[in-house]
Parts: C-alpha cells; structure tokens; sequence
C-alpha cells in the first residue's frame, strides 16, 4: 500500500494523498494522478484545460481519475490560472502552466477555447504536436488558440489564413476549426448515432448504438471532413435537453453532422499521429456513460492499445462529481487546482 505522505516544498506546495490505491498529486497551479494497475501502465497523458463556457476544469479532472485510478494512466491536469491569485479563471486566455508535462506526455487531451498562449507556453504544445504524437481534442478544441497575427505562433489560431496551415490546429490537426451551432444552443440536445460501418470500431466497443447523450447542442461541420478523417459517431439533434426526446424533423437531421472522428496528422518531423476528435465533451456531457466510454476506449486506441478495449472497460465516475451547467461566466469561483484533485 502507498504511504500518505504531505511534502512542503519552498517553490511549489505538494500534497500527496490516497484515493484507492492511485496516488494523487495535487501541485500549487495542476494536478497530478500516478497511474495504478490497468493497460495504460506506464503511458502519461496529459489533460489541457481552458474554456469559458464548457467547464473542462471539472471534466478534466474527472477524466483523468477514471484514466489514473481505473486504467492506470499517469495523468496531469492543466488549467487557466489567474496569476494573481492562483485561482483556477477561464476568463483568462493567456496563462495555462505545466505545459511543461507534454515534454514526457504520450498523450495529448485538449480541451481549450480561444486561448492566445505566450509563446514560452505555446511552444510546449507546438513541439508536442510536431513530435507526432498521439492528440485527443474535445468540444471547443477545433478552436482552441486565438492568436494574433504576428505572433510566433498565430498560424495554430482557429482563423489564420497561413496558407501553408489553413484554420489552424482544430483545421490542420483535429479535422475542423470553429463553424457554427448546428443545433439551438442551451434547448436542443446530442444524441449519437453510428455512423454506417463503424459498428465493431473499438473507440465505439462496449456502447449501445443512441446510448450516447449530452445536453450540448451539435456543431456544425463541413462535410466530407478532411484527409483521412472517419467519422464514427453522428450527432442526431434532439428537440430538447432529455436523453429520450424525440429527434428534430427536418434538415438538421439530414445530413447528421459527425460529432466523433478519427484521423491522422502528419507533423513537419514526417511522423504520422493518431488523433480522435469529438465536438462533445462538457462537464455535463461527462456524466453520461456512453460518453465517458468513447472517451477512455478513444484514449486506448490513441497510444496504440486497442486490443486492450473490451466491452467491460470500468467507467464509473470516481468520487462526488456534480459538474456545472455549461454558461459564459458559470465557473465556480475561488477554486485551486488542488480542489479538483479530491
């Protein structure tokens, strides 16, 4: 059994306690969940955070429990972090620490929204995407950076005209950048549908064909995707924010919009990456079983470990998760990083 132990630091305050018989590190601006036994033993993934509206600093750490303590992946949770208090504010764009951790990161899981990075932080993911390794983008990722132009990075914003890297990341990397609202925000719901022939994919293995739900609205995309893109999940547009409610008659059902993908990203290093895209993904979205499952199945199949994926792959949430509603101004205030280690 792992000891209990607390550590002061003079620079950064650790606190180490046990949940189950995963260590969890809980650091002053991320936090930090040794990976126990499980297929993902010995991968480290790391979960970025940073968004308005959707609440992935409460998914994420919800997330990367289920992935350390469940499946024993090493994870670290990054966050928007005001620099004056070291709260956890969404509302700041330009401060994400620990991107350091994508140094040793096998696995990139981004959840951001407009961020403009300086470019000591945005390097770090710059160079974990040109290393060619494995990306994981969810709901607002495909416009994950809003950087000016002129700055040294402003061709992974979501806009860039940079004619040798169109839209940016979400475009180039994830398979598409911001385009609409596809569904009416806030009164009409997601449910997935598989798309024709990916029945046995293992991202879909061990879910129920319309077992996946979440109140968020679908988004639009422009159809075909890109390259190599394979859409596996279709977002039927629900009438209202129930999981059983009748779908909408009419053209926002035909076509239905994928709302999950795989596709690969070739970086400028030659190497090719897997990445798996989904415009779901908030805090709420997280409480529904198919969801969580295409997430941890997605997150195996990332690095390479899809014969591990079985129908029986444990799920559950761990601890007391209540996330928020997704709303502009709708975080919980006063939060540290730590708080979202317990």
């Amino acid at each position: 059994m792992l000891k209990r132990v607390f550590l002061l630091a003079t620079t950064v305050g650790v606190i180490v306690t046990s949940i189950g018989t995963t260590n969890v590190v809980a650091e002053d601006l991320w936090i930090s969940f040794a990976g126990g036994d499980g297929p993902g033993h010995g991968k480290r993934v790391v979960l970025v955070g940073g968004d308005e509206e959707y609440r992935s600093e409460e998914c994420l750490p919800q997330l990367a429990k289920i992935l350390s303590k469940s499946h024993g992946f090493q994870c670290t949770v990054v966050f928007a972090i005001d620099p004056a208090t070291g709260d956890i504010n969404p509302d700041v764009n330009n401060n994400i620490p620990g991107l350091e951790a994508l140094k040793t990161a096998d696995l990139m899981i981004i959840a951001t929204r407009f961020r403009n990075l300086p470019d000591d932080q945005m390097q770090h993911v710059v160079d974990y995407v040109e290393s060619g390794r494995p990306v994981i983008g969810m709901r607002t990722a495909t416009h994950a950076f809003n950087i000016p132009g002129g700055k040294k990075f402003s061709k992974y914003s979501w806009n860039t005209d940079d004619k040798t890297y169109p839209q940016g990341f979400g475009r180039q990397v994830l398979g598409e950048t911001w385009i609409s609202h596809h569904g009416n925000h806030g009164s009409q719901s997601t449910r997935g549908i598989f798309a024709k022939g990916q029945e046995s994919n293992p991202i879909l293995r061990g879910i129920e064909d319309g077992s996946i739900w979440g109140p968020t609205d679908v988004y639009g995309v422009r159809l075909p995707l890109p390259g190599d893109s394979t859409p596996l999940v279709l977002g039927q547009v629900v009438q209202g924010m129930k999981p059983n409610d009748p779908a909408v008659d009419g053209d926002k059902n035909n076509p239905m919009m994928p709302v999950a993908w795989t596709k690969s990203y070739t970086s400028s290093s030659g190497k090719m990456a897997r990445v798996f895209t989904t415009t779901m993904g908030s805090s709420t979205d997280l409480e529904n079983e198919g969801v969580r499952r295409m997430l941890v199945n997605a997150t195996l199949w990332s690095v390479g470990l899809e014969d591990k994926i079985t129908d029986k792959l444990n799920v559950s949430i761990i601890g007391d998760y209540k996330p928020s509603p997704f709303k502009f101004g709708g975080y919980v205030k006063g939060k540290k990083p730590a708080d979202y280690a317990k």
